[in-house]
């Protein structure tokens, strides 16, 4: 019957009891008679509704209108099945069937429903509020939500044979009987009681529980038999929380100052390392944990009374039993100071959690040394729990380091010390590197070695070598040592040449050899300067500045060099599309130089020829079949362009590079990690062989810490060690004279056809991914995360992509075909990128229909120079299409100032390259970029992802296999929400 808005109406709220849910209460809107009287014309009101009932609501209303939606039986079955089909006929007699099986989400239901009433029934006070009738009637009886408070007084009275309790309630100052008064719980936790048509809570909050059995009996007797169970567990919460009047036992007030004691224990496995007992980490441990953990507990006593810290209770209780009755000692607690004390743990690091903390081992007794005087302060103690008697050191503990500089390494002088017992420096070493973190001191104390020293010492405990002259470290690991230094961990003695190390920008000036063809620019005199340093100390490099800012020159200049001071030939390594790219720039730059092209069927095989010329030129699939050949001649640099082909340090190709000798070593590239940071391990190890340890210990110092725990600290660690050895500039920062760059998104829609199937197509794979990862987890899902993320993608580019019989048609291929024809109408040259050939193949159909000149490289171009210099050179050919894979590197194609992006990729370095195939020097025009996203899809989410996983992105990884790796289970429900 539904309510008019043009005559009088008001808001009301009717409770009624749920087969399975309890009590609840519905929101209606009742018509309203010429006396002011209430109808029997009502009409439910909703959130759907709710506005054409504005006029009589207020906030309150709006935010109950809200909250009753939540707790209706559809919503709650919608949030606890997770499925919208599932009908709340079915499913709640079906969990509500008193099977324990269900219990938990029984609870789970209760408690959601009980913390929203509460909210509830709160913002009812001073509404009109009635019970329903039987019939369904909405206004059948008016009761009023109270804003007073009731009290309640618990009575036990004890005698020899038994205990009577039963509660008491006052309200509004008036003792009010509510045993057999048609009294009703609505709501649990806390209680909020419905007598004589009022509903009110209570002042303390009290379990609706407690009250229920004494709506229909008068007492409850405790047999005497379970008279000391029931008062420890029952009576004594009761006392500590609620006022009790008792008789036949004692409740006796105490009070007195708090001390805090800290009790810590361990879990120990021992193993033995020769005639000395070793206690290492225990097969229990969590994977990955270096040590055991220490477990540290905190009470607080009053008098001879203990409590954990884990309840902050201002009243805790203990029960003490006499010969013939009880005491329960009511103990008043400061609970003020314990919070201070809580508070004070945690600004000193410790993770406080139910009363608790913990730590590594080493961590722990780092923590007990280096605020012992703050404890003592604040008359904390500690006390040791061991099973079986043993003790632990936890006096000072430190290490003493001197490095001196030496003519080819640096000599360490390390002493450790664990109070007065000096134990050597190699024997700790041995410890940490086995994951052995305790030791035997000889008077019997169980010696725990600081964790700390594991991350603050570790590059030093793997680096350092014991030798002849002691213990030594290579001189390529001058940044750890300046780390240490900056960081006053050690006494460091070191040439001032070393020490320019440090910022290349301040390196000497070198002359420009003479026979350059051309003019460097100031980064490139820099990069130039920056080779030539590491050259004097044989140390390798990785040239790394953006594409376009002239690795080649820059390397050229320093063959150059080479050539004038007789150093002999380079070897010089790439991918067989850019050989001819190498030649050119060689002839162009540096004429004097005198170049062989190793490559091609025919190539003469004697390398002593190598030793008539400046420069070797080969691809990295000759390496692989000449390696046996090539590794018998010492060349005076080997340098590989675009490095990024020896990510892998178990290739083929890694291994038969690393396999080559020669006395320097360098390596170019844009992106020097792409998947990971293993791929920086290989390029490094490659140049400078030891540089960051073994390819294991580089894994679980640095990879796993960076990619999967986001440490930050190990990023830093990691970027000083290879910051003399990595030269990186951006155009930002250098290419000043670069014209500016515009970048727009293009948001195109999906037709309703295209939308019909991307939805079915994320439906599918969803269910699958989902099932999939609770199977298996996310490490086995990848492929067929990977698999349904390439097939959305290909439908938000057009939907014949993967499906062949599509007949509708896609709002993207028409933008970019009419973005396209203005760029030719206006007469200049644009570069059209796609991850996917078959996407390019649509637009290199429609192209050649219209009779549109254009070039094209995928995969499987072979003259891919010949494209670029048409493209470059014939004003008549405006159009460049080019996939990703094929053509983001290697390629100068300054004569388009147009890019247009036709998908998103992982990673914005990705699309970057692209587009630096235009913005580079030599670029004289302004470049516009576009990147055509489709709405409501998952190249949207992709650009967020973009923004979420930057620092990521930026440091670690530049493939899309890479960044769906590093894609967190949240990250995958909420692209295919």
């Amino acid at each position: 019957m539904n309510v008019s808005t043009n005559r009088p109406f008001c808001i009301v709220y009717s409770i009624y009891e749920h087969e399975f849910l309890g009590f609840l209460i519905e929101p209606y809107v009742v018509q309203i008679d010429y006396q002011g009287r209430l109808t029997l014309q009502h009409q439910h009101i909703s959130a759907k509704n709710a506005n054409e009932f504005k006029s009589a609501m207020d906030e309150k209303d709006l935010q109950l209108i809200k909250l009753l939606e939540e707790i209706t039986q559809e919503a709650v079955t919608l949030k606890f099945s997770g499925k919208r089909a599932t009908k709340a006929e079915e499913y709640l007699p079906k969990i509500f069937n008193k099977n324990k099986d269900n219990d938990l989400v029984v609870g789970q239901i209760n408690s959601y429903l009980e913390n929203r009433k509460t909210v509830i029934f709160d913002l009812l006070i001073g509404k009109k509020v009635f019970e329903m009738g039987s019939d369904g009637e909405p206004t059948w009886k008016q009761i009023e939500v109270c804003p007073d408070k009731g009290t309640v007084l618990f009575h036990f009275f004890r005698n020899e044979e038994h205990t009577h309790y039963f509660p008491t309630i006052k309200f509004r100052g008036e003792k009010t009987e509510f045993q057999y008064q048609n009294a009703l719980i609505l709501n649990n936790k806390p209680a909020w009681l419905l007598l004589n048509k009022r509903v009110f809570s209570f002042e303390k909050e009290v379990d609706g529980n407690k009250l229920k059995p004494f709506l229909k009996k008068r007492f409850i007797e405790i047999p005497k038999k379970l008279e000391e169970e029931y008062f420890t567990k029952f009576v004594s919460p009761l006392v500590a929380s609620f006022d009790v009047n008792s008789k036949g036992f004692e409740i006796r007030k105490e009070t007195s100052i708090p001390r805090t004691t800290i009790v810590f224990s361990e879990i120990q496995t021992v193993s033995k390392v020769g005639s000395l007992t070793l206690f290492g980490q225990g097969e229990d441990e969590d994977e990955g944990s270096a040590e055991e953990k220490l477990l540290f507990d905190i009470t607080f006593n009053y008098g001879d009374y203990q409590f954990s810290a884990d309840v902050l209770n201002p009243v805790s209780v203990k029960l003490e039993k006499t010969s013939d009755s009880y005491i329960f000692h009511k103990v008043s607690r400061d609970t003020v100071e314990e919070t201070r004390i809580i508070e004070l743990l945690k600004s000193i690091g410790a993770k406080v959690t139910n009363g608790r903390f913990q730590f590594l081992k080493g961590e722990g007794f780092v923590f007990l040394q280096a605020n012992n005087e703050l404890f003592t302060q604040n008359k904390i103690t500690f006390k040791q729990h061991s099973k079986d008697g043993k003790r632990y050191f936890i006096g000072e503990s430190k290490i003493s380091l001197e490095i001196n500089e030496n003519n080819d390494w640096f000599d360490v002088k390390a002493k450790v010390f664990f109070g007065e017992y000096e134990i050597p420096f190699m024997t700790i070493r041995k410890y940490i590197k086995k994951g052995i973190m305790q030791f035997a001191l000889p008077n019997g104390e169980i010696a725990v070695i600081p964790s700390t020293w594991a991350t603050q010492y570790s590059e030093l405990f793997n680096f350092v070598e014991e030798s002849e002259e002691g213990l030594v470290l290579k001189k390529h690991h001058v940044a750890l040592v300046q780390s240490l230094q900056d960081e006053s961990l050690v006494e460091v003695v070191m040439s001032r040449k070393l020490q320019r190390l440090k910022d290349f920008e301040s390196l000497s000036e070198h002359e420009i050899p003479k026979s350059l063809k051309g003019e460097l620019r100031h980064y490139q005199k820099s990069g130039y300067n920056w080779m030539k340093f590491l050259n004097e100390f044989n140390f390798g490099g990785c040239l790394a500045d953006d594409m376009g800012l002239g690795k080649t020159i820059q390397t050229l200049t320093l063959l150059l060099d080479q050539k004038d001071n007789q150093k002999g030939p380079a070897l010089l390594i790439c991918p067989t599309s850019l050989v001819f790219n190498w030649e050119v720039e060689a002839k162009k730059f540096a004429p004097t130089l005198s170049v062989l092209n190793y490559t091609g069927t025919y190539r003469n095989k004697n390398i002593e020829v190598f030793s008539q010329y400046d420069l070797i030129i080969t691809s990295y699939g000759i390496v692989r079949i000449d390696v046996d050949l090539l590794k018998k001649f010492y060349f005076n640099y080997i340098i590989l362009d675009e490095s990024q082909a020896i990510k892998n340090p178990n290739s083929n190709i890694t291994q038969d590079v690393c396999e080559l000798y020669s006395k320097n070593k360098l390596v170019l590239t844009g992106t020097p990690i792409e998947n990971s940071t293993m791929d920086l391990w290989s390029q490094m190890n490659f140049v400078n062989p030891g540089l960051l340890g073994t390819q294991q210990y580089f894994r679980d110092h640095f990879m796993i810490p960076i990619e999967k725990k986001k440490d930050v600290d190990q990023v830093k660690k990691l970027h000083s060690l290879v910051k003399p050895f990595i030269l990186r500039r951006k155009k930002s920062q250098v290419a000043t004279e670069l014209p500016d760059k515009i970048e727009q998104v293009v948001y195109c829609n999906m037709t309703e056809d295209q939308e019909k199937l991307y939805e079915e197509t994320k439906s599918f794979y969803r269910n699958q991914i989902v099932n999939t990862i609770e199977d298996e987890g996310m490490g086995k899902s990848q492929m067929l995360i990977l698999q349904g993320l390439t097939k959305l993608r290909q439908i938000a580019n057009h939907p014949l992509m993967c499906k062949e019989d599509y007949k509708g048609g896609s709002d993207k291929f028409d933008t970019v075909l009419s973005m396209h024809e203005n760029v030719l109408d206006e007469d200049h040259k644009v570069l059209i990128f796609s991850q996917f050939v078959k996407h390019l193949a649509f637009y290199k159909d429609k192209f050649s229909l219209a009779k549109q000149k254009f070039t094209y490289i995928d995969g499987t171009t072979k003259d891919r120079q010949n494209q670029v210099e048409t493209f470059q050179t014939d004003e008549s050919i405006k159009t460049f299409l080019i996939s990703l894979k094929a053509g983001g590197t290697g390629l100068n194609l300054t004569a388009a100032d147009y890019v247009f992006i036709l998908d998103p990729w992982w990673n914005p370095a990705a699309e970057q390259q692209a587009i630096d195939r235009a913005y580079r020097i030599g670029q004289k025009n302004n470049v516009f970029v576009y990147k055509f996203i489709t709405k409501n899809t998952v190249e949207e989410k992709i650009l967020l992802l973009q923004q979420k996983k930057k620092d990521l992105a930026d440091n670690l990884i530049s493939t899309e296999d890479g960044f769906v790796k590093s894609l967190s289970r949240t990250d995958i429900e909420n692209i295919f929400s």
